[in-house]
């Protein structure tokens, strides 16, 4: 199906489904635009060879910059105020060939106060934050791309309720210029998409110097950190079980706690210097819930934030040091404590994600079964910048272990 093609079908779907699911944020002229967008791309490579992404459509987080397209942040501040150059993420995906369904819900400014958006597999409850619209969109069917951000749980989590994958690259991988920032340390573009081809095929467009690998001729040596299972539900820890991976049972020497404690030292310091400016002159249009994040922020001196980048550090080099020690080529746990919680009130725990993020490693959230009608999700963790081994165990080691096909299972009700 040629790119004009699509997009009569897509806005179709859009104008279906959406006015129920909240994934994307409203647009009256899009169908005009993607028409154009449409003819662009037939008129540019009619007859030719066709880029990667060829006519793929894509949604896009609305705290990363695109032309055209206003951004919100899932705030209430003027968006002339948040305004600024197209993304790297975008350039490179239009670049690729690809349609720009449109902007996606996030919790405002990528935080905890959650936007409109619903699971689609039961509305009642929350499809995960931040990237909800774009975990949504994927999983409703309205798109098989769509764009996140995470700086602490905001890919992985929500993929893991909404049952697709979720890839969550090294930190830095990505370029994050053009994106309002939470915690410019912690920050990290991610992609979503229905089956890991798909993410696969995202990557090797988004990601710096992507080098597809093969996965090696065995399985891979798995380590599960039993002390952080603790905070998973019963009915989370039964779906973990039943994935019937093998893996090496590990206590780790350092509290969650304490991890969690730096990073939100250090993701509350950055943040409030990121709204320097614009919370003086707009507090009283920021939520409850990011006014207090940045408040809190501000409270922290400088000192305090310079003792948690060391900790930082050197939990980074413990880990490391304890991943090679123990043989592990990737670590596993459940992607969320269970899957998605009733009411839109919250996006969820993060703290399946927490440490991993803390370090900057690549993580990925596979479907793994339902429970009580609701996805959940399998988490796998690679090293620093072993992305590309990460998805390549990914499909191999799901595939050899019980897990089925790696594709979400769409439905709105």
């Amino acid at each position: 199906m040629e790119p004009t093609e699509l997009v009569e079908e897509l806005c179709a779907r859009i104008d279906r489904i959406d006015p129920l699911l909240h994934a994307f944020t409203p647009e009256p002229g899009r169908y005009l635009r993607l028409a154009a967008e449409a003819r662009e791309l037939e008129r540019r490579y009619g007859g030719g060879a066709h880029p990667p992404l060829y006519g793929v459509p894509v949604g896009i987080k609305d705290v990363i910059q695109v032309d055209g397209l206003p951004t919100h942040a899932g705030s209430a501040l003027p968006p002339g105020v948040l305004a600024g150059p197209e993304a790297t993420v975008v350039r490179r995906l239009r670049a690729a060939g690809v349609l720009i369904a449109g902007k996606t819900v996030t919790a405002e400014f990528a935080l905890n106060a959650p936007g409109p958006t619903r699971n689609p597999h039961n509305p009642a409850h929350t499809p995960g934050g931040s990237s909800s619209g774009s975990a949504a969109a994927v999983a409703a069917g309205l798109v098989p791309l769509a764009i996140g951000t995470q700086t602490v749980g905001s890919v992985i989590r929500p993929a893991a309720y909404c049952g697709v994958v979720g890839f969550r690259p090294s930190y830095g991988r990505i370029p994050t210029d053009g994106l309002i920032a939470g915690a410019p340390s912690l920050d990290t573009v991610g992609i979503f998409a229905p089956d890991l081809a798909g993410v696969e095929r995202a990557a090797a467009v988004l990601c710096d110097g992507w080098r597809p690998a093969a996965a090696p001729g065995r399985p891979p040596v798995l380590g599960v950190p039993v002390d952080y299972l603790a905070a998973v539900s019963p009915a989370g820890r039964d779906a973990f079980e039943r994935t019937g991976l093998t893996a090496r049972q590990v206590t780790l020497p350092w509290s969650l706690a304490e991890l969690a404690e730096d990073m939100r030292v250090i993701s509350r310091y950055e943040l409030a210097r990121v709204h320097h400016e614009l919370f003086p002159r707009f507090a009283n249009l920021y939520r409850p819930e990011t006014a207090s994040a940045i408040r809190h922020g501000q409270e922290i001196n400088p000192t305090a934030y310079a003792a948690a980048l060391r900790a930082r550090s050197r939990y980074r080099r413990r880990l490391t040091d304890l991943t090679t020690a123990e043989g592990i080529d990737l670590w596993v746990t459940p992607a969320a404590t269970g899957p998605a919680p009733l009411g839109l009130e919250s996006t969820g725990d993060a703290v399946m994600s927490l440490p991993w993020s803390h370090a900057g490693w690549p993580a990925i959230s596979l479907p793994a079964g339902t429970v009580d009608g609701l996805p959940v999700g399998l988490q796998l963790i690679a090293p620093a910048e072993a992305d590309e081994q990460l998805l390549a165990w990914a499909g191999t080691c799901c595939g050899s272990q019980g897990l089925g096909e790696l594709r979400g299972q769409p439905r709105t009700r």
